[in-house]
């Protein structure tokens, strides 16, 4: 005997009240485990050693970058001094120049050494004043008898005489010219015709410095 349609309503019903019940024990379940997942997640966390903190100043990159990057010491940013290399002992030394060659100075010829002529080889002399200085021939004749020679006379010159001078005649240029080195004369000359010719003759006038 077929059942009436009211009774075939309530078995649906029924049926929607089993799977409503068993769907809130699937949901609950499924809570419960995942609460319990998640508690043994944080524990696990916390037991954990804490993750060093970012940097709190901004910077150009990624937070965890600057976070991981150590800080340079002090010590690593002090410059290290590097050693000078010792010279090499075979460097050689550099090469001096030398000086440019110089040409020796032209050698002059030597001077002639002037004549000396012994004393008992020497012609007589005679001396004389040109002057108004009283007894300069004197003086002049004892000076030259010092010095070796042979004075025979001593007087007053007259008349005009350039300058102080040995007057010697022919043969006797090289006797004239030593006595008046000696006497200080820088004049020689050839004896004038009034003077004798076998004797050198001095006349004195105002340039002699004796």
């Amino acid at each position: 005997m077929p059942r009436p349609r009211g009774d075939r309503g309530q078995v649906l019903s029924s049926l929607v009240a089993v799977l409503a019940v068993v769907a809130i024990v699937a949901g609950l379940l499924v809570l419960f485990g995942t609460r319990g997942n998640n508690s043994t997640a944080d524990s696990t966390a916390a037991t954990r050693s804490p993750s060093p903190s970012p940097s709190s100043k901004p910077s150009g990159g990624p937070s965890t970058i600057v976070a991981s990057v150590p800080k340079p010491s002090a010590e690593a940013t002090t410059p290290t001094p590097t050693p000078t290399p010792a010279p090499s002992e075979t460097t050689e030394p550099p090469a001096t120049t030398q000086p440019p060659a110089t040409q020796p100075p032209a050698t002059q010829p030597p001077a002639t050494q002037p004549t000396t002529i012994p004393p008992d080889q020497r012609p007589a002399v005679e001396v004389y004043n040109n002057t108004a200085r009283k007894g300069l021939a004197d003086s002049v004749a004892g000076r030259a008898r010092q010095l070796g020679w042979t004075v025979t006379g001593a007087d007053n010159w007259h008349g005009k005489i350039a300058g102080s001078t040995v007057y010697y005649p022919p043969g006797m240029q090289d006797a004239a010219a030593q006595l008046a080195r000696d006497l200080g004369i820088n004049r020689t000359k050839d004896a004038l015709d009034n003077m004798k010719k076998d004797r050198l003759t001095v006349i004195l006038t105002t340039d002699y410095p004796g």
